[in-house]
């Protein structure tokens, strides 16, 4: 997806979420994701798609809902909340996740943390001017990039 180097190795660098996540997102989604959640991946609802993943030590089924896109036949997914959060970690570890987006369901594999910079041609396609503005305003420094299985 991205090529090696140095840009890979400053990409898969465990990332915190900036202060503002922190201190204003963070305690916001104990409030809003039980809500997001009813609507996550469902059709015309851009806000959020709902990822499916295996819990690393559990081995449990989670949902988590994130703001997902498919470009061509690559999943992008902005990491708010960095490459440390535990859903990113999961993905991870699996070797990809389900993603219902738009009411289809889907496979994906690959996973890979990738920078904003090298992630941006993906971006560009995926996500809306105001989105990519949102993403700066946050401190977004990080996305998961998986390949769609085909179906």
């Amino acid at each position: 997806m991205t090529g090696a180097g140095s840009a890979a190795s400053a990409a898969s660098a465990v990332t915190r979420p900036s202060a503002l996540v922190r201190i204003v997102m963070a305690p916001m989604t104990k409030v809003l994701n039980p809500m997001i959640m009813k609507r996550a991946g469902r059709p015309h609802f851009r806000m959020a798609a709902l990822i499916g993943h295996t819990g690393r030590k559990s081995g449990r089924q989670y949902q988590t809902p994130a703001a997902a896109r498919l470009s061509g036949d690559t999943f992008v997914i902005p990491l708010t909340f960095g490459s440390s959060s535990d859903w990113s970690r999961n993905v991870r570890a699996a070797g990809g996740c389900s993603i219902r987006l738009n009411g289809v369901d889907y496979e994906a594999v690959m996973p890979e943390v990738v920078s904003r910079a090298d992630a941006g041609p993906v971006i560009r396609s995926a996500f809306s001017t105001m989105e990519r503005a949102q993403f700066k305003m946050l401190g977004i420094k990080q996305f998961l990039l998986l390949r769609r299985v085909p179906s």
